[in-house]
């Protein structure tokens, strides 16, 4: 009978792949309501409460940054106490951070409630990648954890159509926003449903707390009984203390790469889309305010026509390609659209040839390091540190998110669209560059991306990890086995 590693490795694509694709892209897909729907929300929110560029651009960006607090803090704890305990706690703070943002009288309620939502978002990152990444198989990895994040579209496009439904229904302004935001608070209350019914990770099981024959199980219960590992026996788990983690140069230099570039993306990404309903009526020459609907409509048909085929696209393809060569691919493209929008005279008053551009920032953000920032992480550290690690890389992404939403408008302000655009392109140059120091992922085993995961003791890890990386693998090659 195989191992539970080798059972989950080599496992056909079954039923059980797709249970635990919904079960985590749920999470996903409220993520990335809550996170995109403010722009539309703020639109409304600055005519209503008369607010400066910089508040307007203060309540499009609070959520990143106590995204960073949740994503640090329900990352590290995953690891320590496992994933199962933190599975529905963080659906729980941004159930109760919708609703309550949908209540807010005033601007500092309203920035106090969306922090505490950031705070569950944050910490879904490391839970919806590392809980599809760990009972995915080596092959089809990178397809699976993709197909989570694409759940971002799903989620993004309802928050469009959500917003020209009540728009378009004639729901008063100050009500729209209100149930706007409270609508997130319906797929994060089925996330908590959907967790409760999830196993405890098999691999977090048998590696770090040393239940193998609990895992095996699992394994067993989980697929419905058409997956059977050899239940081996229990003994001391494998744990990397935080210090050993963040100390050894190795693990370093790959969240170097993993942090870094999703930092850099992050802020070109998020600072475009968030900020969407601003960019896009500055190139119509209106208010949002005025013709959101027409703004909205515009949004959803290039987001639907451009960035929607480049989810699915890289998530189909990323395990022939690679994962990082992806990255390496999406990232110099997007810049391109950025850098031309940025130099073109008059583009930015040209709606055609803007929105071809603008449409072709958002496929090869997509269909690149929008995708692939999100499952590198969930792959490329040990099983003790996997959350953490993916933890630490989504919390400084959305540092980055931070600093791109609420400086745009500012930016715009002084230096036009098209003088933001030329930044988002020289940040696109640093990412590609800084993935050079992550690991291809694609069709290699969890323990062959972190061989340091199946020695005896901490100490041992220690020891490991300080030893020359192997040689990087191209597509489809086997890695070097520890």
């Amino acid at each position: 009978m195989p191992t539970l590693d080798a059972t989950l490795d080599d496992a056909p694509l079954s039923r059980f792949h797709t249970r635990a694709i919904v079960t985590a892209g749920m999470g996903f897909f409220t993520d990335a309501y809550d996170l995109f729907i403010i722009g539309t929300a703020t639109t409304l929110i600055a005519k209503q409460w008369n607010l400066s560029s910089s508040e307007t651009g203060l309540v499009n960006s609070i959520t990143l940054i106590s995204a960073f607090v949740g994503a640090f803090i329900f990352g590290r704890i995953a690891d320590v106490l496992g994933r199962k305990k933190v599975y529905g706690l963080e659906a729980a703070l941004m159930v109760g951070g919708a609703v309550a943002s949908a209540f807010a009288p005033d601007l500092i309620w309203l920035l106090i409630f969306r922090f505490i939502l950031g705070i569950g978002v944050g910490g879904d990152y490391p839970m919806s990648a590392v809980l599809m990444s760990e009972f995915s198989n080596r092959t089809n990895r990178g397809k699976l954890v993709g197909l989570v994040f694409s759940m971002q579209a799903l989620g993004t496009v309802s928050g469009y159509i959500a917003g020209l439904a009540l728009l378009g229904a004639g729901v008063p302004e100050g009500i729209a926003w209100r149930l706007l935001l409270g609508l997130g608070a319906i797929p994060a209350a089925a996330v908590i449903l959907l967790r409760r019914r999830m196993p405890e990770s098999p691999r977090y099981l048998a590696r770090v707390e040393g239940r193998a024959a609990e895992a095996a199980a699992a394994v067993t219960t989980f697929s419905g009984g058409t997956l059977t590992a050899e239940s081996g026996s229990n003994g001391s788990g494998v744990r990397l203390s935080l210090w050993a983690f963040l100390s050894n140069r190795r693990y370093l230099m790959i969240l170097l790469g993993t942090a870094g570039s999703w930092f850099l993306f992050d802020y070109a990404y998020y600072g475009n889309s968030v900020s969407a309903p601003l960019i896009v009526s500055g190139v119509l020459g209106t208010t949002a305010s005025k013709d959101l609907v027409h703004v909205l409509a515009l949004q959803l048909i290039v987001f639907t026509i451009a960035a929607v085929p480049g989810y699915f696209l890289a998530a189909y393809t990323m395990d022939r390609i690679g994962h990082r060569r992806l990255q390496l691919i999406g990232f110099p493209l997007m810049g391109l659209a950025f850098l031309l929008i940025g130099v073109i005279p008059g583009i930015t008053s040209a709606i055609g040839p803007f929105l071809i551009l603008f449409g072709m920032s958002y496929f090869f953000a997509e269909f690149g390091p929008n995708t692939t920032t999100f499952v590198l992480p969930g792959e490329v550290f040990p099983t003790s540190a996997r959350t953490t690690g993916h933890g630490i890389s989504a919390g400084f992404a959305k540092v980055g998110a931070f600093l791109g939403v609420y400086l745009l408008p500012i930016i715009k302000d002084h230096f036009s669209t098209a003088g933001a655009m030329r930044l988002f392109a020289l940040f696109s140059l640093g990412g590609m560059l800084l993935t050079l120091l992550v690991p291809e992922g694609a069709r290699r085993s969890l323990d062959e991306l972190s061989p340091e995961d199946v020695v005896a003791s901490a100490e041992q890890i220690v020891a490991v990890s300080t030893s020359p990386e192997p040689a990087g693998v191209g597509e489809g090659s086997p890695a070097p086995s520890a």
